[in-house]
């Protein structure tokens, strides 16, 4: 985050919104028979634990009068947005098609955006009970054992307490290289066959949601390729995440900087590469 300051005064919300997310998530996840799917104007799908936990950030991060850009509500004006100075950016349920097929790879992304930078981030893993956390130039760090909790108020020192800085020591020799479970297209297979030609014992492992980056973050994969659309709240916190454990994400073909708060919300392909991956 900007300063100490922030992030005293924001981490807190900031975590809290997301563990009681997750709890809103993970309360429906256990009636796999409810889910009350529907399809958003793009065709993608939409559950009612997207809307609850839509509805449990929103009033939860309300009083820190700090505007919300949410997935649940993308149908906002460009011309309400575009001046903003500080706002959150926010996936309340990455990963629907997941949820759905009941594979536990689901996030909750929340991003804290300044001038459209990522300053501060969370991803919240809720079946892991696992947290992701992110500020611009203080690094990265992994909270274990934080069950999902309807009214969890963790405190900033409870927070920081017991949290670990990555990236991890590397646990595999081979190149690992991450693909979304669900969205692959013959560009990506393409594209990891090139990359076979130099690396013929690379392993691709097949992971859905945000939960990718934090992978790459924890260095437990190296290299991750995305050839379909994907929107900016989809990876503003898992960038940054990313970026203060030492990796980096660049816009495929044209190796550029993702860009936030544009006026389509859609973001060109991109490749993410962990710490030390020199692909």
């Amino acid at each position: 985050m900007t300063n100490d300051k922030m992030a005293m005064y924001l981490l807190p919300p900031l975590f809290n919104a997301a563990v009681r997310a997750g709890a809103s998530i993970m309360q429906v996840y256990k009636n796999r028979d409810d889910y009350d799917i529907s399809l958003k104007s793009d065709h993608t799908p939409i559950t009612i634990a997207d809307r609850l936990a839509h509805k449990t950030i929103r009033e939860y991060l309300g009083p820190t009068r700090i505007p919300v850009l949410s997935e649940e509500g993308r149908e906002m004006r460009y011309d309400e947005r575009r001046n903003w100075e500080l706002y959150w950016l926010v996936d309340p349920l990455d990963g629907t098609i997941e949820f759905i097929k009941g594979n536990n790879e689901f996030t909750v992304n929340i991003a804290l955006m300044e001038n459209n930078v990522c300053t501060g981030a969370v991803i919240y893993v809720p079946y892991y009970e696992k947290m992701y956390i992110a500020g611009r130039g203080t690094g990265t760090f992994l909270k274990e054992g934080v069950a999902p909790d309807a009214a969890a108020e963790y405190t900033y020192d409870r927070i920081v307490a017991g949290c670990r800085q990555l990236p991890l020591e590397p646990d595999h020799e081979v190149l690992r290289v991450a693909v979304s479970r669900s969205h692959q297209t013959e560009e990506t297979h393409r594209h990891i066959a090139r990359l076979r030609e130099r690396h013929p014992d690379l392993e691709v492992v097949e992971q859905g949601s945000s939960y990718k980056f934090c992978l790459l973050a924890e260095g437990k994969v190296d290299y991750y390729v995305r050839t379909t659309h994907t929107y900016e709240w989809d990876t503003a916190a898992g960038e940054l995440i990313l970026a203060e454990a030492g990796g980096s994400t660049r816009t495929l073909p044209d190796d550029r900087a993702l860009r936030y708060n544009e006026e389509d919300l859609r973001n060109p392909w991109f490749v993410s590469r962990a710490k030390g991956c020199k692909v």
